[in-house]
């Protein structure tokens, strides 16, 4: 199973706060932490700890919080061969607050992701063709993440976008993706209609409708919902044993579908396995101290290696 992921690295600088301060109000933190995030280093790093062979094109800077990263990467076997890194940017950092609910808010400032472009995903080429999935995030520029799509459309690969930080979605990205992975609110975003249906289902229909390919809409505790060849499927919510952070539960969900469906199986299947996934990762606190492995899951939804 290969998997090419196009994404984000970016340093987390995470404090757990008793609530969301007001504006222009300072509160007393419980703790902090920091260590590594960024959607696309924590899709890769969750795909090759269930078993896939991962190959990453992110950017980075040419300083402390980059350096950790090329760390991270060397020791979870991601092949970082094509990533870009710079003199004149710093890397990615995103400050996250952490509610006691496990709620969290999160602030990114982009550095070097912003010089992304398409001519770095162009080189990555090689890379995309190879694999079984094209996995695609939306924290880098949004030009190479439509490039990313559109060599994949080219070279035949099946692509999951996870439209997140989400943003509306031209057309010419969206005819590009096979999946589309948007939460709730994520998913009225995508479409940038005033009068976007409230009841899930028909939310993920008209989504569907507009990629012309299939939806997996994320609702956290409620499970998820499926919308393929017009057919719209539920799949059952996994219970964590706690809730202690949610925010790595996403990158969780789409390293594991992504992971499934490289390895052959029914996308409801693979979404049951996101869940199962996300359900981990939900209750131990950071995000790559929390992604599991095969064998963390292996005991409920099987999936070949």
């Amino acid at each position: 199973m290969k998997i090419a992921v196009i994404g984000s690295y970016g340093a987390g600088l995470t404090m757990r706060v008793p609530r969301a301060p007001e504006a222009g109000e300072t509160l007393t933190g419980d703790a902090f932490e920091a260590g590594p995030g960024g959607k696309g280093s924590n899709q890769a790093v969750g795909a090759a700890r269930l078993g896939a062979d991962v190959s990453l094109l992110t950017a980075i800077g040419n300083d402390d919080f980059g350096r950790s990263a090329l760390t991270l990467w060397s020791d979870e076997g991601v092949d970082v061969s094509s990533i870009l890194i710079s003199d004149d940017a710093p890397t990615m950092a995103g400050f996250i607050m952490v509610e006691p609910s496990g709620e969290n808010r999160i602030v990114i400032a982009p550095g070097a992701l912003d010089l992304l472009n398409e001519s770095h995903v162009d080189a990555f080429r090689s890379e995309i063709a190879a694999a079984d999935i094209v996995l695609v995030s939306m924290e880098i520029p949004i030009s190479a993440a439509a490039a990313a799509l559109r060599i994949a459309r080219e070279e035949g690969v099946r692509t999951i976008l996870n439209p997140a930080p989400a943003r509306p979605l031209s057309a010419e990205i969206l005819s590009n993706v096979d999946i589309i992975t948007p939460n709730q609110t994520e998913a009225r975003i995508i479409l940038d209609l005033d009068d976007a249906p409230r009841e899930d289902d028909a939310l993920a229909r008209l989504i569907a409708e507009r990629i012309d390919g299939a939806v997996v809409m994320t609702r956290g505790s409620d499970g998820a919902i499926i919308v393929e060849n017009g057919e719209v499927q539920q799949v059952e919510p996994v219970r964590a044993t706690q809730v202690v952070d949610t925010t790595g539960a996403g990158d969780s969900f789409n390293a594991a579908l992504a992971v499934a469906l490289a390895g052959g199986s029914s996308l409801r299947d693979a979404a049951a396995y996101g869940a199962q996934a996300g359900a981990f990762t939900v209750a131990t606190n950071g995000v790559v101290p929390a992604l599991p492995t095969h064998h963390d899951l292996s005991s409920t939804i099987g999936v070949s290696q």
